[in-house]
């Protein structure tokens, strides 16, 4: 029998922000996989930067796309089985720009036929806390968290053209704390402090790596996660708990600093007001906002799930603690 070469002949899945957190790690598990089931098509909007580079050196296809240019992102899934969509609201803070892109990609999914999608999603928190109800802050005339409600609201772009879409939510990355300005810092008295204004609630968080490897496994089952909305997290831990894990990895205490959401958006940083409502919504919400997260299906797609102990492990050196 002649032999098959399964680089040639296995099912493409296009990928966006093949570069970024989600999305690179979905690139690396798409790479790694011994069974090779998935031929990658990393998309960018810079292919010669060292990232996409060193994606095209392991076997990527790599090709160019704009979220905001429609035929770019045709082209780009033109041809494709499956593709994972997903968004950066961080890289412009508008939410209204976030869901044209989406509606974007949701249609040139659509014109090109793709066979599965991947929408990388978060709850519209409009749906438990009505907008001028006193709760919180009404930020950007209509939104309570907008990198939060411009993706859930998004997801009707893509169930509603009745796409076959698999709708994924994500979790806290506690890669924040490496990129993010989350880590822990030294207080006057050179003690450290980490602040996470959640009181006891418990709070799902992820390696943003495993996002990609969940996702994969998503690929991997086909047909039988389609119109499925799945949550994944790889521990719920408290603000209390993050810092006893912290204090471990790091030799020294750490400690959980417990802020009001009002004192953490007036904190002023750009999108404090914006991450002071979502960690409100988090605490206020917790039963709902967890049970969506499930650990065992979260372990299911991916049985090398990180804890966050180990994920400090191999990350507590990334930590930029003066």
């Amino acid at each position: 029998m002649p032999h098959v070469d399964s680089r040639t002949t296995a099912p493409i899945i296009t990928v966006f922000g093949a570069t970024g957190a989600q999305g690179g790690g979905l690139a690396r598990a798409i790479l790694a996989d011994a069974r090779k089931r998935f031929r990658l098509r990393a998309v960018t909007r810079k292919p010669h930067a060292p990232a996409a580079r060193a994606l095209a050196e392991a076997g990527a296809d790599v090709v160019i796309g704009d979220l905001d240019d429609r035929d770019s992102l045709r082209r780009a899934m033109e041809g494709a089985h499956g593709a994972f969509c997903v968004t950066n609201f961080w890289e412009h803070f508008s939410p209204d720009r976030e869901l044209a892109q989406a509606e974007t990609l949701a249609q040139a999914a659509l014109d090109a036929r793709v066979r599965h999608v991947i929408w990388s999603t978060l709850e519209d928190t409009r749906e438990f806390v009505p907008p001028g109800s006193g709760r919180m802050p009404v930020l950007g005339g209509r939104f309570n968290v907008p990198h939060f409600d411009a993706k859930g609201e998004a997801n009707k772009s893509f169930t509603g053209r009745k796409l076959p879409t698999t709708l994924l939510y994500t979790s806290f990355y506690w890669d924040n704390l490496i990129h993010f300005g989350m880590q822990p810092k030294r207080g006057a008295d050179g003690t450290l402090g980490f602040v996470l204004p959640m009181g006891k609630a418990k709070l799902p968080g992820i390696a943003a790596g495993d996002i990609g490897k969940c996702a994969f496994s998503v690929f991997a089952r086909g047909d039988e996660l389609v119109g499925k909305s799945i949550g994944i997290a790889g521990e719920h831990l408290s603000g209390a708990e993050m810092a006893e894990e912290l204090s471990l990895a790091l030799g020294e205490p750490v400690r959980h600093v417990d802020l009001s959401p009002a004192e953490y958006r007036a904190l002023g940083f750009p999108g404090a007001d914006d991450l002071g409502n979502m960690f409100e919504f988090k605490r206020d919400f917790e039963h709902a906002y967890r049970a969506a997260r499930s650990l065992t299906c979260s372990r299911e797609l991916n049985p090398d799930l990180l804890t966050f102990r180990a994920w400090l492990g191999e990350n507590k050196s990334r930590l930029p603690i003066g």
